[in-house]
């Protein structure tokens, strides 16, 4: 008999829902954005649940607290959200990478704002409508935030459930099958509370290296841990080479300022100011022609930056002018962009990739100035 089947005749699987709510109501992690445990669903938090959900992707609970509590003050409804300018939102998000959902973000604010009234769907087609909102997230908003029942899954989830019942089949194939078996857990009260209570668990006790099974509640219900190897679930495809690009980035200062410009709005980091940079290639070997004539000096180490489907090894090429040169010039060689003073260059929100160009050419500037 498999082990989902073990699980079913034992009679544990009903006893999931209630043990892990238990453990959930005395345990749960404090967090800005969260319904406390046992409180009833308040769409009138549809927006926070929202905006922290989109966050969340693909990003640690520890980095996103912060601009969470920034992004409400500064926008504390939906409505003040989308008449945020584009530029201010997508300085706000620096630092928090994968910047399409950032402008998802402003997209669904001003959906839900000019054509919806300012009010979330509170149903998980509705929300799946919305742009950027995908179906983790739309079952996520309508657990929380609306009390539905839904079947809730992210990476946390879908580690708890493949030990829980042992699943044997590899990651992402798993994924039909762990979102069934999800669904044969989900009660239908508490809703909200089981899908944090199972995020919880995920985060802070079923970890992936070293799970704390001594303080699980779901301990004695999980076949992994029968099987004496929880760590090794779940089970996972052997991931392919992560293939790496090279680019010049051109640090152009003159006069405590330097040139940025600003990305096309579609693709890797769009709408963001940035340094500008050569196109990122696969075959770069050598370094490009600079656009612009000058005695261009060349870091010897570059900026190392991983995204999700490529490293970038960036050079950082420095060119000092007496003076800003004329704009038309700059934006002629470069694209269009602005001189940016350095002393506020952290609030030109540059992303993490072009911040680390920014510190080494700092950096390189204060060496060369003690030399």
């Amino acid at each position: 008999m498999a082990v989902d089947g073990l699980i079913a005749a034992s009679g544990t699987r009903d006893m999931i829902a209630p043990a892990l709510l238990a453990h959930y109501r005395a345990h749960a992690r404090i967090l800005p954005w969260r319904i406390p445990p046992g409180a009833p669903a308040d769409p009138e938090r549809a927006y926070r649940v929202w905006l922290s959900e989109i966050m969340l992707q693909q990003t640690t609970v520890a980095a996103v607290s912060p601009y969470y509590e920034r992004f409400l003050a500064r926008w504390p409804t939906v409505e003040a959200l989308a008449a945020a300018q584009d530029a201010d939102l997508m300085a706000a998000w620096a630092g928090l990478g994968y910047y399409a959902r950032a402008r998802n973000l402003l997209a669904c604010a001003r959906h839900v704002a000019h054509q919806l009234g300012g009010r979330f769907p509170a149903d998980e087609a509705g929300l799946r409508a919305l742009p950027g909102v995908g179906s983790y997230t739309a079952a996520a908003i309508a657990a929380i935030a609306f009390g539905q029942r839904a079947v809730v899954v992210d990476g946390n989830v879908e580690r708890v459930v493949s030990r829980l019942f042992a699943v044997e089949e590899e990651l992402p194939g798993a994924r039909p099958q762990l979102r069934a078996l999800t669904d044969s857990i989900t009660p239908r009260e508490d809703a909200g509370d089981f899908a944090q209570a199972m995020m919880d668990l995920g985060a802070t006790i079923c970890m992936p290296r070293r799970p704390a099974c001594l303080a699980c509640p779901l301990s004695s219900m999980c076949a992994a841990r029968a099987r004496g190897d929880p760590a090794r679930y779940p089970l996972k495809a052997p991931k392919k080479a992560r293939p790496t690009r090279t680019g010049t980035a051109w640090w152009v200062e003159a006069e405590r300022a330097v040139w940025l410009v600003r990305r096309p709005e579609k693709g890797l980091l769009g709408g963001m100011l940035a340094v500008p940079s050569s196109a990122w290639t696969e075959d770069e070997a050598v370094l490009p022609i600079p656009p612009m004539a000058g005695g261009w000096q060349v870091l010897n180490s570059p900026v190392r930056h991983v995204f999700t489907h490529f490293a970038l090894d960036l050079r950082v090429a420095l060119l000092r002018l007496p003076e800003p040169d004329d704009a038309a010039r700059l934006a002629g060689a470069f694209g269009p962009g602005q001189w940016w003073p350095l002393e506020k260059l952290e609030e030109a929100g540059l992303p993490t990739v072009f911040a680390r160009v920014a510190q080494a050419a700092l950096e390189t500037r204060r060496e060369d100035a003690v030399a």
